[in-house]
């Protein structure tokens, strides 16, 4: 007797949104990414459509980084100290995107600089942070977009505090915004509606509503994604962007993924344990919604395509569930 599977029926869909321009479209990218356009939740081919696999983007700095963990810093080598040659080797490496996140130090000048070297190393679509302070990013942020007008950069964070500025340069200059908030339905919407608002289109927003690290919160993180997810289905218009989140720099912030003494030895190997919990946290944010993941480790970024790969094909992804 055939098993009949429930199918459930969503009036929504997750919108999409295009990353990077090729020379057709103004910009210089070799390649562009499009995310979103899901009709069901992750992987559930039987239900629904889900056209564009999740990306894996690696995150490189404007300046060597001086907190992050050795293992990571042994891995990129002397790219590390030079981001137009980090940006090749995340390239090579496989990565679908690439972030850059800008440093303290950097001047506007310097930031320009370093965003066009970028683009030019490599021919993927470019993420570009900065240093995490309301006052330096918009200062370094308005110069990258009006140096890289027509590449359809993904400027970034957007916050409560800070989202003015960046909207506008991105508008003024053809570019995409990272909208983020703390893990909260409520406040990942309320943000996207102040931003569209503005005047950004919808399809030029990516959500990102923070996360923890396997361990450290990622629960919470998880919850939140689906709720959001959910809404986006069940046609809540405003929480239908595509979901970019940075598991990464959580991972590596981790006891288990930053330490390598003074540990119980039932620990195990100290990077192979840092690979494993940056790819345990992506993978699992991508089962619970995740469109865009931002990591570290080209080993991490490996693992979490073969995993994207085997989900993507529905027979796997069937068996994966049974």
């Amino acid at each position: 007797m055939p098993i009949q599977l429930p199918v459930e029926k969503w009036s929504g869909a997750v919108r999409e949104v295009t990353l990077g321009a090729g020379p057709a479209e103004g910009g210089s990218r070799s390649r562009i990414v499009t995310v979103g356009g899901e009709t069901t939740l992750p992987f559930l081919h039987f239900e629904g459509k889900i056209p564009h696999p999740p990306q894996v983007a690696l995150e490189i700095k404007s300046r060597r980084p001086a907190d992050w963990s050795p293992l990571l810093l042994e891995t990129w080598g002397d790219a590390a100290r030079d981001p137009a040659a980090w940006a090749a080797a995340a390239e090579r490496a496989g990565a679908d995107l690439i972030l850059l996140t800008l440093d303290l130090a950097d001047s506007p000048a310097e930031a320009q600089k370093t965003v066009a070297s970028v683009l030019q190393a490599t021919g993927l679509p470019l993420i570009v942070f900065g240093p995490g302070q309301v006052e330096k990013d918009n200062e370094l942020l308005v110069a990258v977009a009006e140096s890289a007008k027509g590449e359809r950069l993904v400027l970034g964070v957007c916050e409560e505090k800070n989202y003015r500025t960046i909207v506008a340069a991105a508008l003024a200059h053809g570019h995409l915004v990272n909208s983020r908030t703390p893990m909260d339905v409520n406040l990942s919407k309320q943000l996207i509606i102040l931003i569209h608002d503005m005047g950004m289109p919808l399809d030029r927003i990516l959500m990102d509503p923070s996360t923890g690290a396997l361990g450290y919160g990622i629960e919470y993180g998880y919850s939140v994604m689906e709720r959001l997810r959910i809404a986006a289905l069940q046609g809540d218009k405003m929480t239908q962007q595509p979901i970019l989140v940075t598991p990464g720099e959580e991972a590596w912030k981790t006891k288990e993924g930053k330490v390598g003494t003074d540990v119980p030895a039932e620990w195990g190997d100290w990077c192979e344990r840092a690979i494993h919990w940056e790819t345990l946290t992506a993978t699992t944010l991508i089962h619970s919604g995740a469109d865009v993941v931002v990591v570290r480790h080209p080993e991490s970024l490996v693992r979490i395509q073969r995993t994207v790969g085997a989900l993507m094909t529905e027979k796997q992804a069937e068996m994966a569930m049974a």
